[in-house]
């Protein structure tokens, strides 16, 4: 299991978003980490610390 993410990423995170889906594309990189959810392009703004927590897998790097 890489962890290993840039812009574009496709990662997996352990608890799904709300509409069901735990996939999410990475879509802004710094202090702070902004993904998209792939199922209904909703933003989350992570701090980088929260994000590698909840970070499952990388899917597609």
């Amino acid at each position: 299991m890489s962890k290993e993410f840039q812009l574009g990423s496709i990662v997996e995170m352990k608890k799904p978003h709300p509409c069901g889906n735990n996939e999410f594309k990475v879509t802004r990189l710094g202090a702070d980490i902004k993904v998209k959810c792939t199922e209904c392009d909703r933003t989350i703004m992570l701090p980088r610390q929260d994000f590698l927590k909840r970070l499952k897998n990388v899917k597609q790097f």
